[in-house]
């Protein structure tokens, strides 16, 4: 029998898990012990994160680490990290204090602007269509000017808006594209509403408006981020080949897609963390750097490495579009705790910040893949998760950790360990 439900938004929260309850599961006293035990007793607090989004029942918790030592344009930084992954964090700490002592990171925003379309079919005369366009781009920026007031007080709103023909692609299909600048916002909402108006003060009986959205393709806001020093300072026993090594690695992403996707996951790894920390949108970000590492038609490392001259420089070009004001970096505590953590950066300076955590994250991962191979510091973080699941008191932890202090960590040599010592 299905279990198709009307009006489901329209229950209480207690009507919502006791329905989800009696038709989804068999331990219903252990699943609502779940469900509420991750309630904040805080009750103004919880009520807050209710209205986050639609149909809650609970929260559902990430830990909240913080990466020290980072130097980013000779300023001194304690990153905020929301990750579940293990290694993550202490990977991050560690390259943050190796290159403190090399010159730190060195950061540049190259581009801040976003862009959004009026998506729209005509199967007119192009020619015709222009002169339309030409006639009434004043009408369409004065249609925003409710809209854009505020923002360019603030030194933002429209940059330009351009007419493009994509009949080439696909028949009849046209666009508006705007282009936006928004300052410390975001700005999805804000561009959205700009792109809407600017649609019905276009649209006609011979066009059809098909959509109007932002797009999280943002080519234009572009933040760099490099590390370099000496070769002989990399450190090691070979650090000649050390450097050698590691560029090839980056070179390798460069060309293998599949090694790639797994490169720009680690790079990822860091600017997730930090993008969800400061309550920005992780999906849209995401989106944004693979549509980047894409767009030679080849999906690429988002990371650069040469040696030239003795120095070895590596370095990352990575599109961030962020907000350090609006959404949910005003609304939730740990947010605005991280963004003051942060020293109240704008969004210019966040991008920065973002880009030297996720270089440290590519630089960890590639160091330990050249060298000692990725598992061994992997597996030593994850041996906690392992003994976790066995829940292990505190003495059989202990004994566990130093049993694998001088030994290679496996799933398999964890549970045999505890077998042996629960015997």
């Amino acid at each position: 029998m299905r279990k198709i439900i009307s009006g489901f938004s329209k229950l209480s929260k207690k009507e919502k898990i006791n329905w989800l309850i009696e038709n989804y599961f068999h331990n219903q006293s252990e699943t609502l012990k779940t469900i509420t035990q991750y309630w904040n007793s805080d009750t103004a607090l919880q009520q807050l994160h209710d209205d986050f989004i639609e149909n809650t029942i609970s929260n559902f918790y990430m830990p909240f680490g913080i990466a020290p030592n980072f130097v980013i344009n000779n300023k001194d930084y304690v990153i905020p990290m929301v990750v579940e992954e293990s290694s993550v964090v202490a990977a991050a700490s560690l390259v943050a204090k190796f290159w403190s002592t090399r010159g730190g990171f060195k950061t540049k925003v190259i581009g801040t602007t976003k862009i959004g379309h009026v998506h729209f079919m005509y199967a007119g005369d192009g020619s015709v269509l222009q002169d339309y366009f030409d006639e009434n781009k004043t009408e369409l920026l004065l249609a925003t000017a409710s809209i854009t007031k505020n923002m360019e007080k603030r030194g933002g709103g429209i940059l330009e808006i351009q007419l493009v023909d994509k009949t080439d692609a696909l028949s009849n299909y046209y666009q508006l594209e705007v282009t936006f600048e928004t300052k410390d916002s975001m700005g999805a909402n804000f561009i959205n509403s700009c792109l809407e108006a600017i649609a019905k003060t276009f649209e006609k009986q011979d066009i059809e408006i098909v959509m109007s959205i932002l797009s999280n393709y943002v080519p234009e806001c572009l933040v760099s981020a490099e590390v370099s020093c000496k070769v002989e300072e990399l450190g090691g026993q070979n650090p000649q080949k050390f450097a050698e090594k590691f560029r090839q690695a980056v070179q390798i992403a460069s060309v293998e897609p599949y090694r790639a996707v797994t490169h720009n996951k680690g790079i990822m790894n860091g600017i997730d963390a930090v993008v969800l920390a400061t309550g920005n949108d992780f999906r849209a970000v995401e989106a944004g750097a693979h549509a980047y590492a894409s767009r030679s038609g080849q999906y690429k490392s988002l990371s650069h490495c040469e040696i030239k001259d003795g120095i070895f420089r590596f370095w990352i070009e990575v599109p961030l579009a962020l907000g350090t004001v609006g959404g949910l970096t005003a609304l939730h505590p740990m947010a605005k705790l991280s963004l003051e953590m942060l020293q109240k950066p704008s969004a210019k300076t966040l991008m920065q910040i973002m880009a030297a955590a996720g270089l440290a994250q590519n630089f960890a991962a590639l160091r330990a893949l050249t060298t000692k191979g990725i598992q061994e510091g992997h597996m030593k973080m994850h041996l906690q998760n392992i003994l976790n699941q066995f829940h292990l008191n505190d003495q059989e932890k202990q004994l566990v950790t130093a049993y694998f202090d001088n030994k290679t960590v496996t799933h398999s040599a964890v549970v045999e360990k505890i077998k042996a010592l629960r015997k």
